[in-house]
């Protein structure tokens, strides 16, 4: 499943319009317009020649995207006095896109563990609480776990039965 697949998904499943995309992106700090919203949102078929009318979702334009869901959906957090403001660690590779995806949705929507246990279970997937701690850990850790395509579709599709009825 690849990054403008995810997108597409998740707009669906959260019912986001293509104005509400734009201002997500802007949001996460990367200026798109909606007509460039449009181009990202419209699939291609694996046999198709890319073309004008289509826009590739690299990792970065996801992190930022989902970064400003986070924004969108509970605010923007204002930093502590005397706390220095953290600078997000670069996407470099396309193995834990799922994984982040899981974790920034989980805290967009303030969704416990029993809240994503139930949700992946409405997208038709039996998941353990151990096996969710292991897909929300940090990469590097001793019980890390990478989520694979089926977790993050199943996850997306119980989203949908859930924020769409």
């Amino acid at each position: 499943m690849d990054n403008n697949d995810i997108l597409i998904r998740l707009r669906f499943a959260m019912e986001i319009k293509n104005r509400e995309m734009a201002e997500i992106f802007k949001l996460g700090g990367m200026d798109v317009t909606v007509p460039e919203v449009v181009k990202i949102l419209t699939r291609t078929d694996d046999f198709e020649e890319e073309s004008d009318d289509h826009i590739e979702c690299d990792n970065h334009m996801l992190d930022s995207f989902l970064n400003g869901f986070i924004i969108f959906k509970r605010g923007k957090q204002e930093p502590k006095p005397g706390q220095p403001t953290k600078v997000e660690p670069s996407i470099s590779n396309h193995t834990n896109m799922n994984n982040l995806l899981l974790k920034k949705v989980k805290i967009a929507l303030a969704l416990t563990t029993e809240d994503m246990l139930d949700i992946f279970d409405e997208g038709g997937i039996r998941v353990t609480k151990g096996e969710l701690g292991a897909l929300l850990r940090k990469e590097g850790h001793k019980n890390y776990k990478q989520c694979g395509d089926n977790f993050a579709r199943k996850f997306l599709r119980g989203l949908t039965v859930r924020y769409r009825g």
